[in-house]
């Protein structure tokens, strides 16, 4: 197993990034951004030396967060915060 030093999903400000832009972009420009991030954060852990089942772990991580970042977003425009 390959040592991250910041796991995907403790990556705040690209966390932050992905929400920002899949909130303004629906359908097919999401799908499309989300693969293109998906193809650059694979090379990017492939070229530190990541295996593929660790490359699939910090990507289900960085999804999640990602997730839970949109999520706390609209929680937060719903209740006028």
């Amino acid at each position: 197993m390959t040592l991250m030093q910041f796991p995907a999903d403790r990556r705040a400000a690209e966390v932050r990034r992905c929400a920002q832009a899949l909130r303004t972009l629906h359908g097919q420009e999401a799908n499309l951004f989300w693969r293109s991030e998906m193809v650059l954060f694979s090379a990017e852990l492939s070229a530190q030396g990541a295996s593929v089942e660790e490359i699939s772990h910090q990507a289900s991580l960085f999804m999640n967060a990602v997730q839970l970042e949109l999520q706390k977003e609209y929680a937060a425009a719903a209740s006028g915060s």
